[in-house]
């Protein structure tokens, strides 16, 4: 545990942040998902609902630091394919 009046501080505040970037993970995890099932069931119109759902958390998080730009646009990238295999048929 931190002594100084300073170091507590910092611990509350890196709780804090840790707890909303676990926050904002969980959402774009979630909606991957999501659209992962919406496409495994075949189901055109929430696969395509959930991908954008999916493309705004992702482009969220990467805005704010969560993660990479580059991992959110490989993501991205790899559900639109996904998501197009489905609508296609």
């Amino acid at each position: 545990m931190p002594i100084k009046k300073s170091a507590k501080k910092y611990m509350r505040v890196t709780a804090r942040k840790a707890a909303l970037n676990k926050k904002a993970e969980g959402v774009f995890r979630s909606a991957i998902k999501k659209t992962k099932t919406a496409v495994s069931g075949e189901k055109k119109e929430d696969a395509q609902k959930w991908l954008r759902l999916s493309i705004k958390a992702l482009d969220k998080a990467a805005q704010k630091g969560i993660i990479k730009k580059k991992t959110a646009a490989r993501k991205k990238s790899r559900l639109n394919k996904l998501v197009k295999s489905v609508v296609k048929k």
